[in-house]
């Protein structure tokens, strides 16, 4: 779908990007991550050649990026940035449908797609369709703000630190929802983070960046199970890592095959450390698990989480 190969780029003096090669296969959700001044931006914005590169090369579905005019490349990416930047004089519906209207969609077309995306993000078309940026809240703006870089059915999505400025409730609640839009929508979405929860857990695929170099490429588990250097180490945060990795692994796949007990319950989507957390709190060994539907899935055992989670389950 999108490949690095062999990239540099330099502002003066200052290498941002050095040799970097990547390869982003259609369908995944890959997080750039590392410090301020690690390239993650710059990486980004060459997609749609917002930057452009000195050296190397930039492909799109095998053909490099320069081969495409800038308006036919744009229009193959959606592009959802922190300041969100909806117009504030039109209403919810024009600011999704303005791309889509670039392409010359018919009116009811454009009604269609704005009413799929609005609910897509939990947002009741007949409510909203009408309102205007002001009379949004942050969250609602920012949902907005990404159905419009989605509204052309784009190939890619770009994201660039889209929910930085959100408060952490509504961040988290926009994180949540982002993931079941990717798993919806099986869009491509390459998305800049500095923020390491947030990138385990939404990415299928994270790369960590630093001095603009690649440092490592993996899946969350992996990342945090088997770190390549002590670098990712410190980055993940030396002194977690085992906590990380709870957040990423469910109650269900401990779960043992046995008959309900008395007592409690939990989903068995919950995560091993919300399971920690509950299982402490309530002073409980065991607890019982519930699917879906809400029927029995078996029995978590507190000393199955810390005896078998981990790094030896990857």
């Amino acid at each position: 779908m999108i490949e690095f190969q062999s990239i540099s780029k330099s502002y003066g003096p200052v290498k941002a990007i050095d040799g970097l090669s990547l390869k982003i296969a259609r369908g995944e959700f890959v997080v750039l991550i590392g410090a301020s001044g690690s390239g993650k931006s710059t990486m980004l914005k060459m997609i749609n050649r917002m930057e452009s590169h000195d050296a190397g090369k930039i492909l799109l579905d095998g053909a490099e990026i320069y081969s495409f005019k800038v308006r036919e490349l744009r229009l193959r990416m959606g592009y959802a940035i922190q300041s969100v930047g909806l117009f504030p004089h039109w209403t919810v519906e024009r600011n999704i449908g303005v791309v889509p209207q670039m392409l010359g969609w018919t009116a009811a077309r454009i009604r269609e797609r704005v009413t799929t995306l609005l609910q897509l993000f939990d947002l009741d078309p007949e409510i909203y369709r009408s309102r205007y940026p002001h009379q949004l809240s942050g969250g609602q703006q920012q949902r907005v703000g990404v159905a419009r870089a989605l509204a052309a059915d784009p190939d890619v999505l770009l994201m660039d630190e889209p929910f930085g400025a959100l408060d952490p409730v509504i961040r988290a609640s926009l994180q949540l929802e982002m993931k079941r839009v990717h798993q919806a929508s099986g869009k491509t979405i390459v998305r800049v983070t500095h923020d390491i929860d947030e990138a385990l857990l939404l990415a299928s695929k994270i790369v960590l960046l630093d001095q603009g170099r690649v440092v490592q490429v993996a899946a969350p588990l992996e990342l945090l199970a088997a770190p390549a250097s002590d670098f990712v180490v410190d980055f993940v945060g030396r002194s977690d890592i085992g906590i990380k990795l709870l957040s990423l692994q469910s109650a269900q796949s401990l779960a043992r095959p046995e008959p309900q007990r008395p007592g409690p319950g939990l989903p068995a989507a919950t995560t091993l450390r919300e399971a920690v957390s509950f299982l402490a709190m309530q002073r409980l060994a065991v607890v019982n698990l519930t699917d879906a539907a809400g029927a029995h899935a078996g029995v978590l055992h507190a000393a199955d989480i810390f005896g078998k989670a981990g790094p030896a389950d990857g």
